[in-house]
């Protein structure tokens, strides 16, 4: 489980195709003696494997194999080298739930359709995929590229955020444009509402 609260920028380093599967290698600022091969991390919330860890000047290189479901329906399959990508550990007993519980289960690809720049922060409005529009609420959350984000504003498939300066800063939405996708989870809670009244409704 994570949080949504991303906790590096990390940078693909290598991209090596393995039969179906793709051997993704990301550097990041991680103490590679804290992470033991087989633990999670998400990448652009997409909860992967660690199968390798090595020092690599300051930090880390970990290795990721990513399968063939992974990459199509995540951004995962068009990234290459040199691609910026939030990270984050995941949570421990005991550890702050800043964000809000994201599983790492990408539900699939939203497009951002505008972004507007004022006093240092953007609003930014998305096209969710058909199948995830509702499960998005005004006021709930929803995890994109695997950070948590308090939806501001709803109307059919497309819904908006906001973003402090802060968050910009230390995520890869600063460089974020009109016209790119972005990974989406939404909120497993609303997922459970939706299908209780759906139970309800058939009974």
């Amino acid at each position: 489980m994570f949080t949504g609260i991303v906790s590096d920028v990390g940078q693909v380093i290598e991209v090596k195709p393995l039969g179906e599967l793709r051997r993704l290698v990301v550097a990041s600022v991680y103490d590679p003696a804290s992470i033991e091969i087989g633990a999670s991390i998400a990448n652009a919330g997409v909860c992967l494997t660690a199968v390798g860890v090595e020092a690599r000047n300051a930090g880390a290189r970990i290795a990721f194999d990513v399968g063939a479901e992974t990459l199509a329906v995540t951004t995962l399959g068009g990234w290459r080298e040199g691609e910026r990508v939030n990270l984050e550990r995941s949570l421990r007993v005991g550890d702050e739930l800043g964000g809000h519980m994201v599983s790492g289960h990408v539900d699939g690809v939203a497009e951002i359709v505008s972004r507007r720049d004022f006093d240092g922060m953007a609003h930014f409005r998305f096209r969710a995929p058909k199948d995830c529009a509702r499960f998005i609420a005004v006021k709930g959350s929803v995890a994109l590229d695997g950070t948590s984000l308090t939806v501001n504003a709803v109307d059919d498939e497309t819904f908006e955020v906001l973003l402090i300066p802060h968050t910009l800063a230390v995520t890869t939405w600063g460089g974020r444009r009109a016209g790119d996708r972005v990974n989406i989870e939404v909120d497993q809670m609303a997922r459970y509402a939706a299908r209780l009244m759906e139970v309800g409704q058939s009974r």
